[in-house]
């Protein structure tokens, strides 16, 4: 028994089931989804571009879950519903370009220690855009595997 309580307390401080609360992320993750959290990644290296994180923001209830779009030091903005950074138009098949149509945002800077997230779903996230850029001692830790919605 002081085994299993040794293995399930180790296994907080590595990986926590989070439930999706929301239709942000969709159509990676829906309302009602369990994500696997990888706190080790949060201590071991920078978010990177792509990375789906939870993270928690002081202004916000409970852990959100969005994609890293951009890093620090990047320029990152919107133009006619396509994420552009230091740049460049980013291809993104999760995202659908319909519901993002004549939309703009920034271009901003992605300050030092920082990360801008966004949802998947784009026009239905309150994301960086609205929140500003996530502290990297914020964020819990990388998204590492989907789980079917539990009963």
């Amino acid at each position: 028994m002081v085994v299993l309580s040794g293995v399930l307390v180790t296994a907080s401080f590595l990986v926590e089931p989070v439930q999706v609360r929301s239709q942000s992320m969709s159509p990676t993750l829906t309302d009602g989804d369990h994500v696997l959290i990888d706190k080790i990644s949060a201590r071991a290296h920078h978010p990177r571009r792509g990375d789906v994180v939870a993270f928690q923001l002081p202004t916000a209830p409970g852990l959100l879950i969005k994609r890293v779009v951009a890093v620090a030091g990047d320029t990152v903005g919107i133009e006619d519903g396509v994420l552009v950074v230091d740049g460049r138009a980013i291809e993104e098949s999760f995202v659908d370009p319909t519901q993002m149509d004549s939309v703009y945002f920034g271009p901003v800077t992605v300050p030092d220690r920082t990360v801008f997230v966004m949802g998947d779903n784009r026009a239905n996230s309150v994301d960086s855009r609205s929140l500003g850029p996530v502290p990297l001692g914020n964020v819990i830790g990388r998204s590492l595997l989907r789980i079917w919605p539990l009963p």
